[in-house]
């Protein structure tokens, strides 16, 4: 761990993970063995799975990561729905709508994701394994209003 980390349990973190400068984890997180985590972050209440690495000044909130995803500088998992009225999270899984029942969602990153700079990826959304999202791109599998 670099200097300025904060850390704020419960955290359970894994053999061989690296904690850049000034991250931010906080709240509920599971940090598998040799990820790697930024400098400047913000991990809030998610898993991260073996050997992923969120580069530095990335925000990741309730989600989960899965192994051996790459997130490059400044991507944003968003995990609230601050834009609407009713702030329930729906994720969409094979063309269905769903209604999860919270207001605290981020994401779930398929196995060897690669997710560009500067990527928004907004709450509710499902990543399948592999998939790679452009720079600067936004993905929001629901940008209906409820």
């Amino acid at each position: 761990m670099e200097e300025g980390v904060i850390l704020k349990g419960p955290a359970i973190i894994g053999p061989g993970v690296f904690i850049g400068a000034h991250a931010y984890i906080r709240g509920g997180n599971w940090i598998h063995e040799r990820c790697s985590i930024g400098h400047g972050c913000e991990l809030k209440s998610s898993f991260v799975f073996a050997e992923s690495r969120l580069a530095h000044f990335n925000f990741v909130g309730d989600s989960i990561i899965g192994r051996d995803v790459n997130l490059e500088a400044g991507s944003i998992i968003c995990n609230h729905r601050n834009e609407r009225v009713h702030k329930t999270i729906y994720v969409r899984a094979d063309g269905i709508r769903l209604n999860t029942g919270i207001e605290k969602f981020g994401t779930l990153i398929g196995d060897h994701s690669r997710l560009g700079a500067n990527s928004v990826i907004a709450p509710g959304t499902l990543i399948q394994p592999s998939t790679v999202i452009e720079r600067g791109a936004l993905r929001d599998d629901d940008a209906t209003e409820i």
